[in-house]
């Protein structure tokens, strides 16, 4: 039996297993989404403590639509790197709590509270 994709023809965010996670890299961290700014912005909660106003590169408007509370990878400007940054990658909802589950959120939540 061959599995629906929803109504748009894209498969759902929370389908199926996390088989692989992509993990931030040497010069990029995690973040939350704290609100849509518009243009293309957004203010993200960083892993570090600060907070940074993020865009989402050209090549990537069409594809990555960030909402509030998504988990996302940014990679800090080298100029004025601790105010801004891009948003590189999105979490679906089952790799985001794959995230939490191991671990790699704490700093974030205990930020939050």
């Amino acid at each position: 039996m061959v599995e629906e994709n929803n109504s748009e023809g894209y498969e759902s965010e929370e389908s199926g297993p996390v088989t692989r996670v992509k993990l931030p890299k040497k010069d990029e961290m995690l973040g939350i989404v704290e609100i849509r700014l518009g243009f293309g912005k957004s203010r993200v909660i960083c892993i570090d403590g600060k907070t940074r106003v993020c865009r989402v590169p050209g090549h990537l408007k069409r594809k990555l639509w960030v909402r509030p509370d998504n988990i996302v990878i940014i990679k800090p400007w080298e100029y004025e790197g601790d105010k801004k940054a891009d948003i590189l990658y999105k979490y679906q909802n089952n790799q985001a709590d794959w995230l939490r589950r191991n671990g790699y959120l704490k700093q974030l939540e205990q930020q939050e509270f």
